[in-house]
């Protein structure tokens, strides 16, 4: 008798350890990185692995892409030499924060050196040009640490798209000192969005085409919107069509500067502000849609209430000030822009 009242209690025992292995398995194997990449799982941005809720390097067990080789749980890239490390600030919600990512000039030469021209030769359109300036593979190995690093801060989709709008608006506005030549052909030099990190500076096109490339790994719908008028590039990010510029599906992003998303009334310095119907390019219509956005809206409305208020009567009233106050903090707003 007693001998089968231990057989049972050693049985039960090994029931209830096996439900509990079960059940730790189960769980762990339903968590995620914030990257949406299973526990234990290799991310699709090669070499990163979820290990207990960080992405981690593993090339070892992740691999790399064809453009480097595994060097123990690193990927080994020609392009990894001369590097530097830039700051990107952000501000979420009024919270300010920052990246510190090493970029390489090696790279930055190889992009440089990429004519420019050939495009127009080859007879390409303007979202090819822009594609083609998103695509690059070497290129894109090395800026995808950096979509890693935006989605290591949270779990939060829509927040990780947030962080990434405001890190390229507080990149400084400027353009490059190099001009091309094709012929008797001048151009302005257009960088690659690499370049723009390495300079940490661009122009709304440059830094457009960073923002796309960083909303487009981390899984939105975006597209370039050209206003021809104005010569001006802003990002349309996907979005309800209710809300999206021109009756389109994107919402509109300006990336001169620290901005409310759908603010399409800022004023800037070669012209007031946008009047001409833009040309909307898209990069990528399968990705998500931001969805919750609402307090965003409401916040551009009334920003772009209190700026009209300060054009039309040269004063805002004290109420306008406090929301002004209040919004310049929550955006990093650096004027009524």
């Amino acid at each position: 008798m007693e001998k089968r009242i231990i057989l049972v209690i050693s049985l039960l025992g090994i029931f209830i350890l096996s439900i509990g292995v079960y059940l730790l398995f189960f769980s762990s194997s339903m968590k995620t990185c914030n990257d949406g990449t299973l526990y234990a799982q290799c991310s699709k941005i090669q070499p990163y692995y979820c290990f207990m809720g960080d992405l981690v390097e593993m090339a070892s067990v992740c691999g790399c892409s064809n453009f480097s080789v595994v060097e123990g749980n690193k990927c080994l890239s020609q392009y990894k030499e001369g590097g530097k490390i830039v700051t990107l600030n952000y501000v979420l919600r009024g919270e300010e924060g920052k990246i510190d990512f090493i970029v390489y000039e090696k790279l930055y030469n190889y992009l440089a050196d990429i004519p420019r021209f050939v495009d127009f030769q080859e007879n390409f359109t303007l979202l090819d040009f822009r594609l083609r300036m998103l695509d690059d593979e070497n290129q894109r190995e090395l800026l995808l640490p950096l979509v890693a690093e935006i989605q290591d801060i949270t779990k939060n989709k829509e927040d990780q798209a947030r962080i990434a709008i405001s890190l390229v608006q507080n990149i400084p506005f400027g353009g490059s000192d190099k001009i091309v030549r094709f012929g008797n052909i001048v151009s302005e030099y257009q960088r690659y969005p690499y370049e723009v990190l390495y300079d940490n500076e661009g122009v709304c096109g440059e830094k457009s085409e960073l923002m796309i490339f960083l909303l487009r790994e981390i899984g939105y719908g975006a597209a370039f919107l050209y206003y021809s008028g104005e010569n001006h590039e802003a990002v349309g990010i996907k979005c309800p069509k209710e809300y999206g510029v021109d009756d389109s599906e994107f919402c509109f992003v300006e990336t001169t500067g620290p901005s409310i998303i759908t603010d399409d009334k800022t004023e800037y310095i070669t012209f007031s502000e946008l009047k001409s119907y833009p040309q909307v390019l898209i990069a990528s219509n399968d990705g998500l849609a931001f969805q919750k956005y609402e307090y965003e809206y409401i916040d551009a409305k009334n920003m772009i209430a209190i700026r009209k208020s300060a054009k039309d009567d040269g004063i805002i009233n004290y109420i306008q000030y406090l929301q002004y106050k209040i919004l310049k903090s929550k955006y990093g707003l650096v004027s009524f822009s």
